[in-house]
C-alpha cells in the first residue's frame, strides 16, 4: 500500500536530548512477536513512559503534554544496536514523520526511509541549538522542505542543507517503497523483458539487431 507522500511538514517537535538511543530502547524486545506494524507506536520507548510498576513516568518527555509534533529531536547516534524495523514502525506508530539527529546507525536510516520515515542530519551546532528552542518554548515550529533539502526553524527560517539520496528521495515524494516503486515499473520492466526475448530469438535464428 502507498505510504504518505512526504513534500513539506511544519509542525512542533519532541525534544528528546539524549545520546546512543538503540533500537532496544525505541521498542523493547518483549514486543517484536507480532507481524504486523500495526500497535507498535503504543510501546515506543516503553520503559521510559513508564515506570516498573506499570505507572506513567510524568516526568519523561512523551508524557508532558506540553510538548507535541511530528518530529522527534534527538542526540547523536539514533537508532544504533540491533537491526529491528519495529524500531521504525513504533517512532512511525506514535505519529512522528522525521527524526533529526546529528547521526543515526545505518540501519535504522535505511529501514527509516524505506517505510517512509525521514532522518535528518544537521550539524551538531545546529542540533544542540534546535534542542535548547524546542527545550525552552514547546511552540517552536520546524519546516522541512524535502523537494529542496531545507530543514528551518521558524519564524527567522534559520536553515540548514541535509543530504538524501535521490532514489529515497523520489520515493518519499510519491510514498513509495521499495516494492511499490518496482511495481510502477512494472511495464517497463516487462517491455525491456520481451525486447530481450526477441533479440536473443533473432541471435538464434541468425540474425542480429542493429547493436549486436
Amino acid at each position: 500500500m502507498p505510504k504518505q507522500k512526504f513534500d513539506i511538514l511544519e509542525t512542533t517537535c519532541i525534544p528528546l536530548p539524549l545520546e546512543n538511543i538503540d533500537t532496544d530502547q525505541i521498542i523493547p524486545a518483549r514486543f517484536l512477536n507480532a507481524t504486523s506494524r500495526e500497535g507498535f507506536g503504543e510501546n515506543l520507548f516503553r520503559d521510559w513512559r513508564y515506570k516498573v510498576d506499570g505507572s506513567m513516568n510524568e516526568e519523561f518527555v512523551l508524557n508532558n503534554p506540553a510538548y507535541k509534533g511530528e518530529v522527534l529531536v534527538t542526540g547523536r547516534n539514533f537508532g544504533c544496536g540491533s537491526s529491528r524495523e519495529h524500531a521504525v514502525w513504533a517512532v512511525q506508530g506514535y505519529g512522528f514523520r522525521a527524526v533529526v539527529s546529528s547521526f543515526f546507525a545505518d540501519i535504522f536510516s535505511n529501514n527509516a526511509l524505506n517505510n517512509g520515515l525521514l532522518p535528518v542530519v544537521v550539524p551538531e551546532e545546529y542540533l544542540n541549538k534546535l534542542l535548547k528552542d524546542v527545550t525552552e518554548n514547546p511552540d517552536t515550529k520546524v519546516r522541512i522542505d524535502i523537494e529542496k533539502q531545507l530543514f528551518s526553524i521558524l519564524p527567522d527560517g534559520e536553515h540548514v542543507k541535509f543530504n538524501i539520496d535521490p532514489y529515497r528521495k523520489e520515493c518519499l515524494m510519491k510514498g513509495l517503497d521499495d516494492v511499490d516503486y518496482l511495481l510502477g515499473m512494472k511495464e517497463i520492466i516487462k517491455a525491456f523483458e520481451l525486447r530481450n526475448v526477441l533479440r536473443y530469438e533473432n541471435r538464434d535464428n541468425g540474425h542480429h539487431p542493429e547493436g549486436w
